[in-house]
């Protein structure tokens, strides 16, 4: 029996609606939980949540969008609750069946003021814990002056629950206590990479417990992206992962692109998806730059970035810049490659190999490289799939995740090239992940290199673009995982919502699992290979 009839079977009162890509399940929230448990827990198995989308339908009420796939079957649903009291909305939480959920939940009362019942951390994730109301409500209007005074510490949190009179009570859950020994690391640390802080409990060197504290330079980019056309909303892109400028507006232009049925050419499918690979060597010279200086390997740091540069001047050519790259346009891209674009890459291509024997006998095969990160900060291959830990640290614990290889696009489907997948978890295996996909990367590259069609780069569009009414997706295999655009239409020239899968969040997320009783020096070496950018996490 097919998902859909099960679903069916189960819940008469469902509206369902199968897509090419994924079935989208509408229902009231009352049955949410229930509906949820069946997906999570049936032999349907849906283990990876890709995201959560909080969403306000005015009068209708609110609505939780979840993102689900059983890893198994590659098989999607997309899960719609709609919660009708806009006075105090509340749904039961589904953090104890997906464990990013934990994280995804707050930041959908962050935004919506949603509460969900029995969350064991109803805070707010982004916004200081003052803020007043809810900024992504469309009928939210902040009149009141910021505070800019020191937000305060604070060692308790609360959890939701309905009373024997079906009214909500709160109930205080404590963070820290008294006696614990407590220390901040961020935000203003170098190895956080980033304005990311640890609350960090500590006994003696070793850690107890991890409460992480996002949104210090979230821009609200979400919320600006409900005032702009499609056009202009690409534009942000760049500024989300730096890392992974090209294959963030690559999300998006195929999101509009697949919406509207608007085909682009053979060589723009070629060229993306070499621009691709080329940001993705970029992004992972430069983690191992870092992650060296790091763990103190300073040579190594300048190798990197010595190396970094020969690509950074490859892209800046074509692009015009060297970490914001404005090129991936809907229908297309900006202009045209240079004219020695093919014979400087192919000349990265001869240079890079040999740099990679440097690698390996500098820091790879260093004995206090391997010390330092065998063995610590393992994430099991369960909690990746919980978390949503994709891309080198999904692979890293033997999840198979890679969006190239499960959900084809631009030309990948073309090219032989390997997934690569590792057993041990460990942050040694998410660094050697890093290191052979540079491998692959090149021989991606070196497929299509002399390949490339003759054709348009770029088809004509509408000055303003609207989209059919209806919700779509699409993702790509950007440098540190799964991003994915979601975008719901009204029909307007702007979207009524837009929402961005963060890479770095769910990586975020796991660091108080798999940081718990190791040493703070480790945590170090942890957070270096999950390799998290914050401006992507903050948004």
């Amino acid at each position: 029996m097919s998902v859909q009839a099960r679903l069916t079977q189960k819940f008469p009162s469902a509206i369902i609606e199968e897509k090419p890509d994924r079935l989208i399940v509408k229902i009231d929230s009352d049955i949410f939980r229930e509906m949820a448990e069946f997906l999570y827990k049936e032999d349907l198995h849906f283990d990876y949540m890709r995201n959560l989308t909080g969403i306000d339908f005015g009068e209708e009420g609110f609505g939780v969008i979840y993102h689900l796939e059983s890893t198994a079957n590659k098989y999607q649903v997309e899960l719609r609750a709609v919660i009708s009291n806009r006075e105090q909305p509340y749904i039961h939480t589904v953090a104890d069946l997906w464990k990013i959920a934990s994280v995804y939940e707050r930041e959908a009362y962050d935004f919506y003021g949603i509460i969900f019942l029995n969350h064991p951390d109803m805070r707010r994730l982004f916004l200081r814990n003052e803020w007043k109301g809810y900024p992504l409500r469309k009928d939210y209007e902040h009149i009141e002056e910021l505070d800019m005074t020191n937000e305060g510490n604070e060692d308790f949190t609360v959890s939701w629950s309905l009373n024997d009179e079906g009214k909500l009570v709160p109930n205080q859950r404590v963070l820290f206590e008294p006696d614990e020994y407590v220390v901040n690391i961020g935000p203003q640390h170098p190895a956080t990479h980033g304005v990311l802080r640890f609350r960090t409990s500590l006994d003696g060197e070793f850690i107890n417990k991890i409460d992480i504290h996002c949104g210090y330079i979230h821009r609200g980019i979400e919320k600006l992206c409900e005032g702009l056309t499609y056009q202009q909303t690409i534009g942000y892109m760049d500024r989300l992962d730096y890392l992974a400028a090209l294959q963030s507006r690559h999300a998006l232009c195929m999101c509009v692109e697949k919406a509207i049925d608007l085909q682009v050419s053979d060589r723009v499918l070629y060229i993306r998806t070499i621009m691709d690979e080329l940001q993705r060597i970029n992004s992972h010279l430069l983690f191992f730059s870092t992650l060296c200086m790091d763990l103190g390997a300073l040579t190594a740091f300048f190798y990197g970035f010595r190396d970094r540069e020969k690509v950074l001047d490859i892209l800046e050519e074509t692009t015009g810049g060297r970490l914001i790259l404005h090129y991936n346009i809907i229908g297309g891209v900006e202009n045209d490659i240079h004219p020695d674009f093919v014979r400087k890459v192919k000349e990265l291509l001869e240079y890079l190999p040999k740099v990679l024997v440097e690698y390996k006998k500098v820091f790879t095969d260093n004995v206090i490289a391997r010390n330092r990160m065998i063995g610590v900060g393992v994430l099991t291959h369960e909690d990746a799939i919980s978390f949503g830990a994709t891309g080198p640290v999904g692979r890293a614990s033997n999840w198979a995740c890679d969006v190239r290889k499960r959900i084809p696009y631009g030309v990948y489907d073309q090219v032989d090239f390997k997934e690569v997948v590792r057993p041990e978890g460990d942050s040694y295996a998410r660094y050697l992940v890093r290191m052979e996909e540079i491998e692959e990367s090149m021989r991606i590259i070196a497929a299509l290199i002399d390949n490339i069609p003759e054709g348009t780069t770029r088809e004509k569009t509408k000055p303003i673009i609207r989209i059919p009414e209806g919700s779509y997706y699409a993702s790509v295999e950007a440098s540190r995982g799964e991003f994915g655009v979601f975008i719901e239409s009204k029909g307007d020239k702007n979207p009524y919502r837009m929402k961005f899968r963060s890479t770095g969040l769910p990586l975020v997320a796991c660091v108080d699992t798999i940081a718990r009783g190791a040493k703070i020096a480790d945590l170090i070496a942890i957070g270096g290979t999950l390799d998290y950018v914050v401006p992507d996490i903050d948004r």
